[in-house]
């Protein structure tokens, strides 16, 4: 195993003070604990963000806390969800009386600590409510998870949501948006390859060297089949159709796209993939008024990547569109 690493118990700690000396002017953290939040955290009179996850799936979550964004991030040891006093630690930073929204990806792990520390915060007196993201297509239920998963769709909920509370709506109406985001994003990922978690040294999984696996999680947990490796084309085509077979989309329908790298796929084969991406899209006469590509929720150094698309309505296609100013998402 060949990773610039130091000691393996150390790297979750390491990681969140590098990335605090990188973005300053962003992000402070919360001293004693795996917690990143907005550098004017509490923000007077508006509703919290707050989500995370076990680490290696950066920039997710903390490089999407800022204005328009999250106002806090989790980070659990690599893989692994956080504790609920981590969560609870963020969620009592944050606050501002208005209200705090869990945003949690569906795995097993994340929604019981998340909900844990619901629970006390709510004991200490603090208005908090949740949505669980399970955007992936793939399977119905997976190794850690009972339901879709929640993937790189994510994204969308951070984004629009945060959005929503940066304009001043309430904490129910905030839950409100967000849900709409996530009954409307669908993603489908795929993998040429595993990725190797730290603490344990060795690949997380193993493909021959000609298989891919379609419909893989972003932990390396099974997807729908292997295959013999195709084009770009044939392998995104498969992944937009399976998309695009789980939710009605009219001619003329509005949508965003995110081309998600899994962290080792170069982005000259992410923007490949979107070509073909857009192509298939325009066939369906289905209009993309934004796309994003790149590395947003990855997977360690896994070579493969994930296709989220989002039905827009107006109100959704407005607060996608207004600014953002993250470390990772401007």
């Amino acid at each position: 195993m060949k990773k610039i690493i130091n000691q393996v118990e150390n790297i979750v700690d390491e990681m969140l003070k590098g990335i605090v000396k990188a973005h300053p002017d962003h992000l402070k953290r919360v001293e004693g604990f795996n917690v990143l939040v907005r550098k004017d955290a509490p923000v007077a009179g508006k509703v919290a963000l707050i989500s995370g996850g076990g680490s290696g799936h950066e920039p997710s979550h903390g490089g999407f806390v800022g204005r328009g964004m999250l106002d806090g991030a989790v980070a659990g040891e690599v893989f692994t969800s956080p504790t609920p006093d981590q969560v609870f630690e963020g969620i009592k930073v944050i606050d501002s009386g208005k209200g705090v929204l869990l945003i949690i990806k569906n795995y097993s792990g994340d929604v019981m600590n998340f909900e844990m520390a619901a629970e006390m915060a709510e004991m200490e007196g603090i208005k908090v409510d949740k949505v669980i993201v399970n955007d992936d297509v793939a399977v119905e239920n997976s190794t850690y998870t009972t339901g879709r998963r929640g993937v790189a769709g994510t994204i969308f909920v951070h984004k629009i949501a945060g959005a929503a509370a940066e304009e001043g709506m309430e904490l129910s109406e905030v839950k409100r948006v967000a849900e709409k985001v996530i009954a409307n994003t669908r993603t489908m990922g795929m993998s040429l390859g595993p990725c190797i978690v730290p603490a344990a040294g060795k690949p997380s999984f193993e493909l021959g060297e000609e298989e891919i696996e379609m419909g893989l999680g972003i932990h390396g947990e099974p997807g729908t089949h292997r295959e013999s490796i195709s084009s770009a084309d044939e392998i995104t085509t498969h992944m937009v159709e399976k998309i695009l077979s789980d939710i009605p989309f009219d001619e003329g329908q509005e949508v965003a796209v995110l081309v998600n790298g899994l962290g080792a796929t170069p982005l000259m084969e992410l923007y490949i993939a979107n070509r073909k991406v857009a192509e298939l899209l325009e066939e369906r006469k289905l209009k993309t008024v934004k796309t994003i590509v790149g590395n947003f929720m990855t997977s360690l150094e896994m070579p493969g990547f994930s296709v989220s698309i989002i039905k827009l309505d107006k109100e959704l296609k407005e607060l996608l569109e207004k600014t953002a100013d993250t470390p990772a998402y401007k």
